[in-house]
């Protein structure tokens, strides 16, 4: 039977606008695919340019490119690109404003089919599908809402308690004594364990747990990640040291990640377990008691995470801080100072003074800059083809955001290897929140890392405790000269601080007395 006329004429309409959209949308994306890739510098054939990329401080040869090639250029590693960004308007125009294309993570050869059972990553290196936004929703709400965060003020404040004491006693080993701070209050936070010293059994294996997995190397450099027929090279064969590092690391990750979730397990079973993140995990995934085999390998998972992620960021993070301090004792002075004039010197600093010590805060601020701990940060994975500014950004590149070159930037910051923290005060109110290097330190976007206020609280906390009870100076030599230590940091995932020499003595008895009160009173 024949259509009505109007029910024809629906049809025929309903017809064309499939068409028109199809067309329009056809020729959006052949628009798309056609325009020209962002610039960069000059490719070998099938290398592209895999030979110019340095295996270390790939974040210095990436920021050398940019200034010829701008904020934003490829660099063709055979036949895929990876994009990098050298600004933060760039990194907020795309993986903020258009978050929901550029949250995925590039697919790790290493980490999935090594490292990590079943495919199934941990949080930082995990595409962005549902399993990552619900583990998303855990960390935030054990580390990003103010009353999680309260609740670690206590445990915060008694590790500074301890670390001032280590550092009256043996100040020549700070190096230990930060990394044992760190450690101690990483794993309290993640599994209510306690920490008495740098030799703790389980802390000393966790740290090389973590080593062996930063040490296998960034995906930027992992060569596999470009060639993945490497990944059948036999392990005995030469070139195959990625394959074993990886091995190596998956079962030293496993066991640091199933032995203190056990202990948590049988203590809850006990009903002596103390409050951490595992706890509030499993207890709130768990359905009448009972955890699922996912659930189980998800919550050890992502405690092993919190401590792993953290417990290198901040040390080296702290290990910046002193070395600042040892070679610019005008910084120390000033900042002295202040915390004299507004705290005094009856008690110690706590949280709550943060806001009324502006040039402290500088002073993280420029520890942030001029050593950012993640220099190429964790690299974006775009989910389909988009274009920016005139250039087509096909989908599934990678995008590198190269955190160290925007630190450098002598059009933000003049002077850039100076360590200055005078250049916060000297910004106007929104220049110096534009500028603030946790706006782009942490990340962008959705991937933002949920542990920021907790690192950025801890760094302040023992910066402004450090600074009331401790001259920190440089050493001296036989001869009674200074030594004056070179800033030098080892590139990788996590830029480490070189080891240096420094002095570090109490201000006075009256400071010393104030660590033996504080360390009686958190101990006790």
């Amino acid at each position: 039977m024949p259509l009505p006329l109007d029910s024809y004429v629906l049809l025929c309409v309903s017809v064309l606008l499939v068409v028109a959209a199809h067309y329009a949308y056809s020729r959006w994306l052949f628009s798309t695919r056609r325009l020209p890739l962002p610039p960069g510098p000059p490719r070998a054939p099938f290398l592209g340019n895999i030979h110019q990329v340095p295996l270390m401080s790939q974040h210095k040869k990436f920021a050398e490119w940019s200034r010829n090639c701008g904020d934003l250029f490829c660099v063709q590693i055979f036949h895929k690109s990876m994009l990098i960004i050298s600004s933060i308007q760039v990194a907020r125009d795309l993986l903020e404003t258009r978050s929901a294309k550029y949250s995925d993570r590039p697919y790790s050869v290493v980490a999935n089919e090594f490292v990590f059972p079943f495919r199934r990553p941990i949080l930082g290196l995990m595409p962005y599908d549902e399993r990552f936004r619900r583990l998303r929703k855990w960390f935030q709400g054990a580390l990003e809402t103010k009353a999680s965060l309260q609740q670690y003020h206590h445990i915060q404040r008694r590790e500074v308690g301890r670390l001032l004491s280590d550092l009256v006693h043996t100040p020549k080993e700070f190096f230990s004594h930060i990394r044992r701070y760190n450690g101690a209050l990483m794993l309290e936070i993640a599994y209510g364990h306690p920490v008495a010293s740098a030799e703790d059994e389980y802390m000393a294996f966790a740290d090389r747990s973590v080593a062996a997995l930063t040490d296998i190397g960034s995906i930027a450099s992992t060569l596999v990640d470009f060639v993945p027929i490497l990944k059948y090279i036999p392990t005995w064969m030469p070139g195959a040291g990625f394959k074993r590092q990886a091995l190596r690391a998956k079962d030293m990750w496993a066991e640091m990640t199933r032995i203190p979730y056990q202990r948590v397990r049988d203590d809850m079973a006990l009903g002596k377990a103390k409050l951490s993140f595992t706890t509030f995990m499993i207890q709130e995934v768990s359905r009448d008691g009972h955890l699922t085999d996912n659930d189980e390998y998800d919550i050890s998972n992502s405690a092993s995470q919190m401590y792993g992620a953290g417990v290198e960021t901040t040390l080296h993070t702290l290990l910046t801080l002193l070395l600042a301090f040892t070679i610019y004792p005008k910084v120390v002075d000033k900042a002295q100072a202040e915390i004299d004039r507004v705290i005094g010197t009856s008690r110690l600093p706590e949280l709550a003074d943060r806001e009324f010590l502006p040039y402290l805060g500088c002073i993280v601020q420029e520890v942030l800059r001029w050593n950012p701990i993640t220099p190429l940060g964790v690299p974006h994975c775009l989910q389909e083809d988009d274009s920016y500014n005139g250039y087509g950004l096909p989908g599934g590149s990678m995008f590198i955001i190269n955190v160290w070159a925007i630190s450098r930037n002598p059009a933000l910051y003049p002077n850039p290897e100076v360590f200055r923290p005078e250049r916060f005060e000297e910004m106007d109110a929104e220049t110096a929140s534009a500028r603030d290097p946790r706006k782009y330190l942490f990340g962008f976007g959705r991937r933002i890392c949920p542990g920021r206020y907790l690192a950025d609280s801890s760094v302040w906390l023992v910066a402004a405790n450090v600074l009331a009870t401790m001259d920190i100076r440089r050493a001296r030599d036989s001869a009674g000269r200074e030594i004056i230590p070179t800033p030098s940091f080892k590139g990788g995932i996590v830029s480490h601080v070189e080891p240096f020499e420094c002095d570090i003595r109490p201000r006075s008895q009256k400071t010393i007395d104030l660590i033996a009160e504080r360390h009686y009173e958190t101990t006790d």
